[in-house]
């Protein structure tokens, strides 16, 4: 039995990884989320700003203005384009995540077999004991009845 519980011992601290990984991999989903919520905040912002110069545009705008303005747009794109590579980046990190979840989880599940296995078998065993003893107590019943005097 002192198998069973080591056993139960290892599949708690498999449990507890596992949890740690799934948390893991809950904010790695977070972050990637949040990156892309950054980056439609900026692709929105680029737009609206985008239409301002041009109603301004049609107001008429100095040349050097309007080199601001393209300058200002261009550090945008800039900022869109990392943002891009963030959330990439953000992406392999949930998904290896994931799989170091999903991993985790398999191995406790097999524990999880095991054990189960494990209290089969000494079932098996102790319902075996359990009878072989019922049918001692049965033979010795029969014995005392055909030979009274012997046992």
């Amino acid at each position: 039995m002192s198998n069973l519980k080591q056993l139960m011992l290892v599949l708690d601290l498999e449990s507890k990884k596992e949890n740690k990984l799934a948390q893991d991999y809950q904010q790695a989903e977070l972050h990637k989320q949040q990156s892309r919520q950054k980056l439609s905040g900026l692709e929105q912002y680029r737009l609206d700003y985008l239409r301002l110069i041009q109603q301004k545009g049609q107001l008429g705008v100095e040349a050097k203005e309007l080199h601001q303005h393209q300058s200002f747009v261009g550090k945008l794109d800039k900022a869109c384009e990392q943002q891009i590579q963030f959330i990439s980046q953000a992406t392999l990190v949930a998904d290896q995540r994931k799989r170091l979840w999903l991993d985790q989880q398999k191995r406790r599940k097999a524990i999880e077999i095991l054990i189960s296995s494990k209290r089969a078998k000494a079932s098996v065993i102790a319902n075996r004991r359990e009878q072989d003893m019922y049918d001692e107590i049965a033979l010795q019943k029969y014995a005392r009845r055909k030979h009274p005097g012997v046992l």
